[in-house]
């Protein structure tokens, strides 16, 4: 049990190294090729780092068998994911429009396509791996935490489709439309998060 207890924590920790990493290249290659959906899922990803500093501090405090109640830190770890959630939703939103008003088009999808690709990996291996220890601790909040690594898992699937499409049309629109796809599940990660913060267990599942 230990030993399962330590591999959560480890996985919770990758994740964690795995979304900054995620997140700069995203960022860097989405503002220089001008790809709003890339821009968009690297943002995301730098969320997702603020949830899973939450996740990693509810983890070390099952790990030391403290109680299955979420504190302050955790709450507040939540709150601000929720937050950045719904201004990244916004940010997608506004930016969507006024690229269809410009007219503006990716220079290239290629980097989109590269990472999207590398993430689905990662974050498949993840979401099973978590599972897998979830479901034999017998933990909720471990399975609650595969399930938003799922949701990670979706955003790289529409990544993937937005700048496969792109590549093999040169429509601008499909950018556009994968922008909005990653608005779609900010939200509604975000409402989760502000749900999650207003909760006092930590079994709360997706």
């Amino acid at each position: 049990m230990e030993k399962l207890k330590r591999w959560a924590i480890i996985l919770s920790l990758i994740t964690i190294v795995y979304n900054l990493f995620e997140g700069g290249v995203s960022v860097f290659f989405g503002t220089k090729d001008q790809t709003l959906a890339l821009l968009g899922f690297g943002v995301d990803s730098f969320v997702e780092v603020i949830s899973g500093i939450g996740v990693l501090h509810m983890l070390l405090r099952i790990n030391a068998n403290e109680t299955l109640l979420r504190n302050k830190f955790e709450k507040l770890a939540l709150r601000i994911t929720g937050f950045g959630f719904y201004l990244l939703t916004l940010g997608l939103i506004v930016g969507s429009i006024i690229n269809i008003i410009e007219k503006t088009k990716p220079n290239t999808t290629v980097p989109g396509l590269i990472i999207s690709i590398i993430s689905l990996i990662t974050m498949y291996w993840l979401m099973k791996s978590k599972l897998s220890v979830g479901e034999k601790l017998h933990s909720d909040a471990i399975i609650a935490d595969a399930n938003c690594t799922k949701t990670c898992f979706y955003l790289s699937l529409i990544l993937l489709a937005a700048s496969l499409l792109y590549e093999l049309t040169g429509i601008g629109y499909v950018d556009i439309l994968g922008s909005l796809g990653i608005a779609y599940f900010s939200f509604t990660e975000g409402r989760e998060s502000f749900e999650k913060a207003n909760s006092d267990k930590v079994e709360c599942c997706d």
